[in-house]
């Protein structure tokens, strides 16, 4: 990772670092192949809905499927 992206990972509190986890992987079960065919996006949307926040993305696909969206 940039060093400019990490120095400003650590002193915004919004942005979070979230390493990929088995519970991330057994959220990925809830995200439907069909919604959101792309294997990254299904990723992003898995963290988002383990860990409880709206996915902020302009994806269509994402924003079409039942995973809450802000933009």
């Amino acid at each position: 990772m940039q060093p400019a992206l990490r120095n400003g990972l650590t002193s915004h509190a919004v942005l979070a670092e979230v390493p990929f986890d088995r519970h991330i992987a057994q959220a990925l079960r809830l995200v439907e192949r069909t919604q959101v065919p792309d294997l990254p996006d299904r990723i992003v949307a898995a963290t988002a809905l383990h860990l409880g926040v709206p996915v902020i993305s302009r994806d269509s696909k994402i924003k079409l499927s039942s995973i809450n969206t802000i933009w």
